[in-house]
């Protein structure tokens, strides 16, 4: 298991990293779900805790894979198998996910984490036989995944009452072994192919937002007595995710990781894009419950379920990549998109209103090119 060249010309994702990404589908898909079912019963905080924990377990399931493939990619059948394996245990955390919104049981979860880790080590020790130049950072990596592993374990035995602070100190933890270990030795990631990986996440979890939405019309289409305004709310939904797609795209990713701290930057970061896009469907079939009568969701919890992934998304898109791309003009109307978003929600029509300013930064995008440095 040689290191890949991080200068190599056309890296591209591999058909096993694609077929992996697929697996998170599922897992995304559950947490939306879950996090709209909480919403829809009123449980707000509790749901967004719950969804802000689960998401993290799923999006940093996702992280290290993919930073490790990007240095260690060897394509051989033992790196598939083991890689595998991982998929195996997201799809047993993914199982666990409803368990943790209705009864705060971590079990599955943690179950799931302990096969993908497992898998995880064995990668980072086949790299510290192979690369001798890199075999303290492996090592480091294969220790650190381990030792933080079990404190998850025994994350399942803390009282309810200190679970959200323990998780909090677990996921410091969690965040602190990349850092450590690549202060030993930075391994070779590619710039290319590590943006690569993170856009096609992105686009991933914009068409599951797309497809639970599109689902949600369908499925509300023989409790309405007008089809106008689901048909209004189908198409604002497909615009709106459109205009995040086209915000996301505008900038060159590849040179938000020139150093090891702008990659951290970047990576980290990602959380908050990516959460928020997969939370964007959430208020939108929060809208279409309004319309159908379903339930007793707040009009007001409805719109800023819309405009707080939407806000979120756009304020973590423009930290990591469009900010030390873009001129003075980008870097107000990006961030006073965000602003204005927030307050539509309190206005008549927050969707429409939304989708207006959504297109409208489009448009300021098209019409300003990123800057050269």
């Amino acid at each position: 298991m040689l290191p890949r060249d991080p200068s190599q010309p056309h890296r591209a994702a591999s058909s096993l990293e694609l077929f992996f990404d697929l697996v998170f589908v599922v897992a995304v898909s559950i947490a939306s779900a879950q996090l709209h079912h909480a919403l829809f019963e009123g449980h707000l905080l509790d749901g967004i805790v719950s969804y802000l924990m689960v998401f993290f377990a799923i999006w940093w399931a996702w992280m290290n894979f993919t930073w490790f493939a990007t240095s260690f990619d060897t394509d051989d059948w033992l790196y598939r198998v083991l890689t595998i394996v991982q998929m195996s245990g997201v799809l047993v955390l993914a199982a666990g996910i409803p368990r943790a919104f209705s009864e705060h049981s971590f079990l599955l979860l943690v179950i799931g984490y302990i096969v993908m880790r497992v898998a995880m080590v064995a990668q980072w020790l086949r790299a510290a036989r192979s690369a001798a130049e890199y075999r303290r950072t492996a090592l480091f990596y294969a220790g650190g995944i381990a030792v933080v592993q079990v404190l998850w374990v025994l994350f399942l035995f803390v009282p309810s009452a200190w679970r959200v602070g323990v998780f909090v100190v677990l996921v410091a933890l969690e965040l602190a072994v990349p850092l450590l270990a690549e202060s030993q030795n930075t391994t070779p990631w590619h710039p290319h192919h590590i943006t690569e990986r993170y856009s096609l996440f992105t686009l991933i979890v914009l068409g599951e937002t797309i497809l639970a939405s599109a689902n949600a019309v369908i499925g509300a289409l023989d409790e309405v007595e007008s089809l106008v305004p689901l048909i209004s709310i189908a198409v604002l939904t497909l615009i709106s995710a459109a205009s995040m797609w086209w915000i996301y795209f505008w900038p060159p990713h590849h040179r938000a990781i020139t150093t090891m701290r702008s990659s951290f930057n970047y990576g980290y970061a990602h959380y908050f894009v990516l959460a928020a896009a997969a939370a964007f469907s959430v208020g939108i079939e929060l809208q279409i419950d309004l319309l159908t009568g379903e339930g007793h969701v707040d009009p007001l919890i409805a719109s800023f379920a819309v405009a707080i992934p939407i806000a979120v998304f756009l304020l973590a898109i423009w930290w990591v990549a469009i900010r030390a791309n873009a001129d003075r003009v980008v870097n107000l109307v990006v961030p006073g998109g965000a602003v204005l978003v927030l307050i539509d929600a309190m206005l008549p029509l927050p969707v429409a209103l939304t989708t207006v300013i959504l297109v409208a930064v489009v448009v300021v995008l098209v019409l300003r090119r990123p800057v050269r440095h």
